[in-house]
């Protein structure tokens, strides 16, 4: 039987600190990535997604924990023994040579005519075959960003890692341009790691994703199971506009200023639950309905309300039609089940639970 991982990375318990009396940066991640996987590593600025990045590339040496690429321990190799490609932020690309002379400049190893060939066959897999010749000032971000992806890609690497990539790119062109990387990357059958602080781009990017705060990862998982069934109320935040509101939980039920309303899981006694705001549909109430809406955000495509309902205030997304306004009396129905939250390891919920 072999016993050859089916992982193209693991990341095992990295632990890695800055101060000896501090908190540690990375704080015990553990992740592994599959042939052929986009993993996302998503989290707000110094929650330590970059610093596992360069863990991962060997830009870091951990205090503890290891890193190993299919089965072979890394942790002591320097980064350029890793066989690891690295796309940065800013495509640190050299001012100074041509496209092509930039996408051969990782192919050491191999004659100057293997070089340019082989740097010629991946330009024209990102679209860029007619740009060799030119400089990098001469094309635009997108282009940019794919001449510093073929230059990863030139060297054959078992596994890309992507430093926010399209953070230096408009909100039109970070859209195509992410499109045109995916699409490259699994065209290719390449794994990477995307580093990222864009909850939109984690969620469209991403096979799967692990959300990070201080240093500790929250929860692993794909990126729509995440969003629709987060585990601490930092990750129904971070991953979008969320209602978290206390009840009393009875079974697969939950006693709530919304009413009687279902939950994922069974539970007893107080809990914390999260409810999308496009999970709730608003209606006409009566002259007695205690919920009233307070504000109206008209966002052309849809409407998010703002409903005050006894001492809660829930947020409603709905289609453009609804024409509801502030001061109309509504009810609130819950489309589907609230979702039961754990203590978050960064964000604990520490405001006592109605009784």
């Amino acid at each position: 039987m072999s016993t050859e991982t089916s992982h193209v990375l693991d990341v095992v318990d990295i632990t890695k600190r800055f101060s000896a009396t501090g908190d540690p940066a990375v704080d015990r991640v553990s992740f592994s990535v599959m042939p052929g996987e986009i993993f996302a590593l998503l989290g707000p600025s110094g929650c330590g997604k970059t610093t596992t990045l360069r863990v991962i590339a060997g830009f870091e040496k951990p205090d503890d924990g290891e890193v190993r690429l299919a089965d072979v321990l890394i942790t002591g190799l320097s980064a350029e023994r890793r066989k690891i490609g690295i796309v940065f932020q800013d495509y640190a690309l050299f001012p100074h040579l041509t496209v092509l002379r930039n996408v051969m400049f990782g192919l050491k190893t191999v004659s100057r005519v293997d070089r340019a060939r082989r740097a010629r066959q991946v330009l024209e897999k990102v679209g860029l075959a007619l740009y060799g010749d030119r400089m990098p000032h001469e094309l635009s971000g997108g282009q940019q960003q794919r001449v510093a992806l073929a230059r990863a890609l030139a060297a054959e690497p078992k596994i890309i890692l992507l430093d926010e990539p399209f953070s230096n790119l408009d909100a039109e062109l970070r859209r195509r341009t992410r499109r045109e990387v995916r699409a490259l990357l699994k065209s290719t059958g390449t794994s990477a790691v995307l580093v990222t602080h864009d909850q939109e781009e984690a969620l469209a990017f991403s096979d799967r994703l692990a959300v990070m705060t201080n240093g500790r990862i929250e929860q692993i998982g794909e990126p729509e199971d995440v969003y629709v069934r987060p585990r601490t109320s930092f990750v129904a935040h971070f991953l979008g506009r969320t209602n978290v509101f206390v009840g009393r939980g009875r079974g697969f039920t939950a006693e709530t200023s919304l009413g009687t309303v279902g939950i994922d899981r069974e539970a007893s006694g107080p809990v914390l639950l999260s409810l999308r705001p496009e999970h709730i549909d608003i209606a006409i109430g009566g002259s007695d309905s205690p919920a009233i809406v307070t504000s109206r955000e008209f966002k052309g495509h849809d409407i998010t309300y703002r409903v005050a309902l006894g001492k809660a205030e829930y947020l409603v997304h709905t289609e453009y039609t609804m024409k509801f306004m502030p001061g109309d009396r509504v009810k609130l129905v819950p489309r589907e089940s609230a979702v039961v939250l754990d203590q978050s390891v960064g964000h604990p919920f520490t405001k006592p639970l109605d009784e």
